[in-house]
């Protein structure tokens, strides 16, 4: 019988492919800053009261809050912020998903010097194998037209990702995890406020398609999936959860096939199992 800890990282991948359906329902309704700090600081009301009811630690002290605010301002607010306000200037889901999916690259490319971390042999052709196959899955979607400015936000956005996890396995590990994970949406949710603010960009059009989309990303993404992604950091190795994004863009082309009728072609299914043999390679042998 399979653990659930072994199916864990399949779930998460499954949870966060969902985040870029979720934005393409709801930022035609609100500017992307205004959109995740509201979304923040409500997720961050959940995860304290959760804490509360499970008596689990909200008193921390002052090195783990500034610790938690340091990996939530890369992890939400330049991660989210800059894939959300790439979306809005018209750069597709997909092609967000492909730039973001080049984390595991870099993750463990620093994670040599910077967490004492080893590569084998395996999990470098493993790593190679998850790009050549996001490539494959998500090349037909580039355009030649796209927002100069949207590129640049989705680079932010795998900076962002790529420093929050490495953080989160150098200061953040001893952090507790509900608490923590508050502590990260109220800084990321005040950091994106003020940007909203500064930029002019507050306007939200209330109706059922964009409290669908925000409903959803506050259960489904801040509270489930990042809960799951901060523990998986906790008890992995950094290459080995950053190899999992490799299968977003994938699982993120499945769903736009049954939601938007986008359908996969040949390239796409063979993308799909070159990336799920790499992915394979280097969660197997990481841990």
């Amino acid at each position: 019988m399979l653990k659930v800890s072994r199916l864990a990282p399949y779930i998460f991948v499954l949870l966060w492919s969902t985040g870029f359906v979720g934005a393409k329902y709801g930022l035609p309704y609100a500017d992307p800053f205004i959109f995740l700090a509201l979304r923040l600081f409500i997720a961050a009301l959940i995860l304290f009261g959760i804490a509360v009811l499970l008596k689990s630690p909200i008193a921390l002290t002052r090195i783990q809050i500034r610790s938690s605010s340091l990996i939530g301002i890369f992890l939400h607010a330049a991660y989210l912020g800059g894939v959300f306000f790439a979306i809005s200037r018209g750069v597709s889901a997909g092609t967000a998903a492909v730039i973001t999916s080049l984390q595991p690259v870099l993750v463990s490319v620093l994670a040599i010097k910077i967490l004492n971390e080893k590569l084998r042999g395996k999990q470098i052709l493993g790593l190679i194998l998850g790009l050549c196959g996001v490539v494959l899955v998500l090349g037909p979607s580039f355009e030649s037209s796209v927002s100069r400015m949207g590129i640049l936000a989705v680079f932010i956005a795998l900076i962002g990702s790529t420093t929050a996890t490495l953080l989160q396995k150098k200061i953040g590990s001893g952090i507790p995890l509900l608490a923590g994970t508050a502590y990260q949406y109220c800084a990321s949710g005040f950091f994106l406020f003020i940007t909203a603010v500064v930029t002019g960009g507050t306007e939200i059009q209330w109706n059922i398609r964009f409290t669908s989309a925000m409903i959803w990303l506050i259960l489904i993404l801040s509270v489930g999936a990042i809960l799951l992604l901060l523990w998986l950091l906790n008890t992995a190795s950094a290459a080995s959860v950053s190899s999992l994004f490799y299968l977003v863009p994938p699982a993120t082309a499945i769903e736009a096939y049954f939601l938007f009728g986008e359908k996969l072609n040949t390239q796409s299914l063979v993308g799909v199992a070159i990336t799920a043999i790499g992915v394979w390679c280097v969660v197997r042998v990481g841990n």
